[in-house]
């Protein structure tokens, strides 16, 4: 006989419906009252081939955040973060949307999350960055009025060198994730021109984006535990410090029926990074991430899974972990974990196996100096 579930597991249910109970009151007193004057539809950038493209994206009251600027101070920055993770969401909403004259239609899930997977076919699409009308279906102030936006899908080349995907807390910037205070303190404090970049990342991604022909063709991807709730933050710093764009896959951080964090840190890396490689069936990829947070155990399994077409893992050492024994495992799977200390160690890999050229290794040097006497500079 099997004994009952945890009491923890037995109350989480309750807690969770008296939870969206008061989330769904307090929207339709905030609606009737004017609280909310704007809705926003706030897609996700996506990714598609010639068979189908995968869009997500949320459906929230619009706070009015504006763009940072370098010179925003404690207050400014704080007050931006709070408005992000305060979010008024609208649960139940249909939505439609269309690319290319193909249309679906979906509903937010309770947390005001949607996402689309919307068949092509076969039909051909150029490489780059595409759009994605998006319109709400329902009128939820009652005025009338529009509400849509323009969604965002990355098509790679048909050809690409490989593909990379990246993790970003400690990998590309320093967040202190395994430091509860120290990330919550940077996180709502800083803002995307302030939060710097480890040094030569942008440079180096930008080499592995180009490849051995020196052509912009090499997708990348983001898959990162950090929550919805900053991916704006997230996407502007990218571009303010010249990384470049590519698909973000977030997760949610909600309370949920079975979890008091809906999606483990393991479970959700897992899921995004199998879906990219089933979309991409044909491409071989680099896996890059940090031992702060199991990305080399995580990895693992996607080598096991898919090790005939994970050419190497790239480990930022921010711990301090013995990684021997893993070393090990992904030996016998023929695929290496390489444990670096900086980007140019990543970089000279790269280079050894013929992935990158020489000219660009020299461009990530030269940032990763550059990047180091900024960073100085701006400590003092």
């Amino acid at each position: 006989m099997s004994s009952p579930p945890p009491s923890r597991f037995r109350v989480l249910p309750v807690i969770y419906y008296a939870k969206r109970k008061f989330s769904r009151g307090k929207l339709w007193i905030w609606v009737k009252v004017g609280f909310v004057k704007k809705v926003l539809i706030q897609p996700y950038a996506g990714y598609g081939n010639g068979k189908e493209l995968y869009l997500a994206g949320r459906v929230l009251a619009d706070r009015d955040i504006q763009a940072s600027a370098p010179e925003d101070r404690f207050w400014r920055n704080f007050r931006k973060m709070r408005k992000r993770f305060l979010t008024i969401v609208f649960p139940g909403v249909d939505l439609e949307a269309e690319f290319q004259g193909k249309t679906i239609k979906v509903t937010t899930d309770e947390e005001g999350y949607f996402e689309i997977q919307l068949l092509l076919n076969g039909v051909e699409v150029l490489e780059g960055w595409h759009p994605v009308r998006l319109r709400l279906l329902h009128d939820l102030l009652g005025k009338a009025t529009e509400v849509v936006a323009q969604g965002e899908v990355y098509f790679p080349t048909p050809d690409p060198d490989y593909g990379i995907i990246s993790d970003i807390d400690d990998t590309i910037l320093t967040t202190g994730a395994m430091r509860m205070w120290e990330m919550l303190k940077v996180t709502f404090t800083q803002n995307a021109h302030t939060r710097i970049p480890f040094a030569g990342v942008s440079e180096f991604y930008e080499t592995l984006r180009k490849g051995r022909d020196k052509i912009l063709s090499n997708p990348i991807f983001y898959v990162s535990s950090s929550p919805w709730n900053i991916y704006d933050f997230l996407m502007e710093f990218l571009d303010a410090h010249k990384i470049p764009k590519g698909p973000l896959m977030l997760r949610d951080i909600g309370l949920s029926r079975e979890q008091l964090i809906a999606g483990s840190h393991h479970d959700h890396k897992l899921k995004q990074i199998h879906h990219i490689l089933e979309v991409f069936g044909g491409l071989d990829f680099i896996l890059i991430g940090d031992s702060g947070q199991k990305d080399p155990q995580i990895y693992l399994e996607v080598v096991v899974n898919y090790k005939k077409r994970i050419l190497a893992v790239y480990i930022r050492d921010v711990s301090g972990a013995d990684l021997s024994d893993l070393s090990s495992a992904y030996q016998s799977h023929g695929v290496e974990l390489i444990l670096v200390k900086d980007t140019t160690e990543a970089a000279a890999h790269a280079l050894a196996k013929g992935w990158i050229l020489p000219s660009d290794t020299e461009k990530i040097k030269v940032q990763k100096v550059e990047d180091e006497k900024g960073r100085d500079s701006q400590v003092s």
